[in-house]
């Protein structure tokens, strides 16, 4: 038997502190993407009531307090274009239109909107509003 001192041993590449600390950072990036999200759009006051809840995509117009008309609630624009325009996305698309007044909005233009829309041949219009306690 012959033994050696001379010999020494191989260097060894852990892999589990490497594994680990990639985990990391995936987990951290992933979290960086989902929370650095943009949230665009007007927010309004709803008006309270009771309604029922729609599910799935919808075209919005948004009616701000100083009546201002908004298309998917970012686009401000005048009436009759945001009516042509959300008329064709709905028709197009086959998603109805969902008008989200600010409840210190005036009734009128909002009526006149759903008026409009109607008028255009769009037969799901509806008005989104906020569950009453």
């Amino acid at each position: 038997m012959r033994l050696v001192e001379d010999e020494q041993p191989r260097a060894r590449v852990e892999m589990t502190p490497i594994m680990d600390v990639v985990f990391l950072l995936i987990v951290f990036f992933v979290y960086a993407f989902l929370t650095m999200t943009v949230q665009r759009g007007m927010r309004v006051e709803l008006p309270r009531a009771d309604g029922t809840i729609a599910h799935g995509d919808s075209v919005q117009l948004v009616l701000t307090p100083d009546d201002a008309v908004l298309l998917d609630g970012r686009t401000p624009m005048a009436a009759d274009a945001a009516v042509e325009a959300a008329a064709l996305r709905a028709k197009t698309l086959g998603r109805p239109i969902v008008i989200r007044a600010d409840r210190r909005a005036h009734a009128g233009p909002a009526l006149e909107l759903m008026a409009a829309l109607r008028a255009k041949g769009v037969a799901k219009v509806t008005y989104q509003v906020e569950k009453a306690k």
